[in-house]
């Protein structure tokens, strides 16, 4: 065999070479970031003091959203970075670090939307049984269950990523280090990998969007006998909004992972990319709350407009 030279560090391609394009795309993410910044944090922020909106569903939309802030910041930075530096390198520790956390709170975030959904299901098809099933211990069990699960396949996920061996090409046809660009790299059998990667992804999406569908399914039953009209297109404007952001986040992930590296277009998916590390994590505060008449109240208590109508 011809020697091989270990990498030590990747160069992410990122989204674009054209100088002509660097600044308006630094200013146009360096504005998403901080919507999906002062949008999640502020989320948190105004779950975590107002007492009003210390239940179940709002525990789960402030774990949502910092979520999405961490999920953003593990890639959006970096990519602001380049930008602006034109310095699109990564050490080979930073690009493991990176997926981790990405892989993480993607994970995370799956099954915490699959909570959500059962926790609508549960206050509108047994809203007499909804304090005894939605309870402290059992809301608790369901985030922390998420973030162990969360870590424990993203660690999986980076330990088999991480053991192949990465020569010649250090080239990173990506804006950041995720697991399909990386294991074109490598000059080991990826086959394993791949297989691997495309279990877990498939169980863990297909499994939170079968609690998602099936808690939707029931909840659309239970809505079609809501005797009020106007009650009724009230519900189904909130699944809509629900279920749309579902449709983007599953939909992309699908997109991204269940299919072989054979067929990945990279720069196809690269714009996919760009839905669910950076536009998804900015709108999930605005469909999942500020539509929200509680969530409107406790923002004009503390901006002091309580009695502006």
């Amino acid at each position: 065999m011809d020697n091989i030279t270990e990498v030590d560090n990747f160069i992410l391609v990122g989204l674009t070479d054209i100088p002509e394009l660097q600044l308006p795309l630094f200013i146009i993410f360096t504005l998403i970031y901080l919507i999906t910044l002062v949008g999640n944090l502020g989320i948190v922020a105004l779950i975590f003091w107002n007492s009003h909106l210390h239940t179940p569903m709002y525990f789960f939309l402030s774990n949502l959203s910092l979520v999405d802030f961490c999920y953003s910041s593990a890639i959006t930075p970096k990519v602001m970075a380049g930008f602006l530096t034109g310095d699109n390198a990564i050490s080979y520790n930073g690009c493991a670090t990176q997926m981790f956390f990405f892989a993480a709170f993607a994970t995370i975030e799956n099954y915490l939307l699959a909570s959500m959904a059962y926790d609508r299901h549960a206050a509108i098809c047994m809203p007499l049984h909804y304090t005894s099933t939605m309870t402290s211990r059992a809301c608790a069990g369901l985030v922390v269950g998420s973030y162990v699960y969360g870590y424990l396949i993203s660690s999986i996920q980076i330990g088999n990523t991480f053991s192949l061996s990465y020569c010649h090409s250090n080239k990173v046809n990506h804006f950041f280090c995720d697991i399909p660009p990386l294991l074109a790299l490598s000059c080991s059998d990826i086959y394993n990998n791949e297989l691997i990667l495309f279990i877990f992804a498939g169980f863990n999406a297909f499994f939170a969007l079968l609690v998602i569908l099936t808690s939707y399914l029931f909840i659309f039953i239970t809505i079609l006998r809501i005797p009020s009209a106007e009650g009724r297109q009230k519900a189904f404007s909130t699944c809509a909004s629900h279920l749309s952001v579902v449709s983007i986040f599953y939909g992309t992930i699908i997109f991204m992972y269940l299919q072989p590296s054979s067929n990945h277009s990279m720069d196809t998916d690269k714009i996919a990319s760009v839905f669910y590390t950076m536009i998804i994590p900015m709108l999930n505060p605005l469909v999942y709350s500020l539509r929200n008449k509680e969530v409107h109240s406790a923002i004009k208590k503390v901006t002091g407009g309580g009695n502006i109508h």
